[in-house]
């Protein structure tokens, strides 16, 4: 009787509890392989939350944009889109890191999401420096060319760290002294930069910085961040295993924080004020139409 059962076809219902049953062990291994299921829902989450507000405001955003006609305005929401979709893609594919034949493909793409992030850093910082000055299409030019070549050379030391020197970069697991060394600098570099533009704010040049609350909150924000990155990545070339949980702690806050961030500081003001003119360009024509002449009589 037992050769008999062992011997039937698998029944469609037991086909499905099979199925169902690898399923749910492959949503378990990605949401809770290498750094574990909270450090993904982490990243994975407001990502994911943020996407669906842009798309939410897509059709509104697409027509303040033609409307307002800014140059640089257009080519940071464009490219707001494209690092956000990488950096979803990034946080999606964290179970690549500890996967064996993955390394490459996880390399490329870390190299290629982290640029576009450091892209639209740098940009801003030089954005921020230019001051009200910021605006035409030569400023963007100018702009994004600097930005440009700063990020490109960042991109090649990295290519040739990784697949030069074979140094993980990428792969947080890793103990390398090195690594954590040429980390330790990277996180210095951008920390020294966000500190003297915060002194610029406190200083004599203050009038050279735009005169808004929400980039010198910016400022702190991003200036707090890379302190916490550098003092993870200083404990782990040292190491300290905490320091591994602070440069995590900042990586989170940074592929899920940044981009919102980043929408608020530079973006979010130009649709409202985007909004206050077609508000009156509105009431205009109505005024002109007669519609409010009754409110006389």
């Amino acid at each position: 009787m037992r050769s008999l059962l062992a011997e039937l076809p698998i029944t469609p219902a037991s086909a499905e509890g099979e199925i169902a049953g690898v399923t749910d062990g492959v949503a378990s291994w990605w949401l809770s392989d290498c750094h574990g299921i909270l450090y993904n829902l982490a990243l994975i989450i407001p990502t994911v939350l943020f996407i669906a507000y842009l798309g939410s405001q897509a059709r509104k955003s697409f027509a303040r944009l033609t409307y307002g006609r800014s140059h640089i305005m257009i080519a940071y929401y464009v490219l707001l889109w494209v690092v956000t979709i990488l950096n979803l893609v990034w946080c999606l594919l964290q179970t690549w890191q500890c996967t064996s034949g993955k390394d490459f493909s996880w390399n490329m793409l870390s190299l290629i999401t982290n640029s576009g992030l450091l892209f639209l850093e740098i940009s801003l910082i030089a954005f921020m420096i230019q001051g009200n000055n910021a605006s035409g299409v030569e400023t963007l030019t100018r702009t994004f060319v600097v930005s440009g070549v700063i990020v490109c050379a960042d991109l090649l030391l990295k290519v040739i760290y990784v697949f030069g020197f074979g140094l993980p970069l990428f792969i947080d697991s890793s103990h390398s002294r090195v690594k954590w060394g040429l980390w330790t600098v990277h996180k210095l570099l951008l920390t020294s930069v966000y500190g003297f533009i915060l002194f610029m704010h406190h200083s004599k040049w203050r009038e050279r910085l735009p005169a808004r609350p929400a980039f010198y909150n910016y400022i702190c924000a991003m200036l707090l961040l890379n302190v916490v990155s550098l003092f993870g990545c200083v404990l782990l070339g040292n190491g300290a295993g905490f320091g591994l949980w602070l440069y995590n702690l900042a990586t989170v806050c940074y592929h899920s924080l940044y981009l919102p961030l980043l929408y608020v500081t530079f973006l979010a003001d130009f649709f409202q004020e985007e909004d206050l003119r077609l508000e009156n360009v509105y009431y205009s024509e109505m005024k002109d139409a007669g519609f409010f002449d009754a409110d006389w009589d």
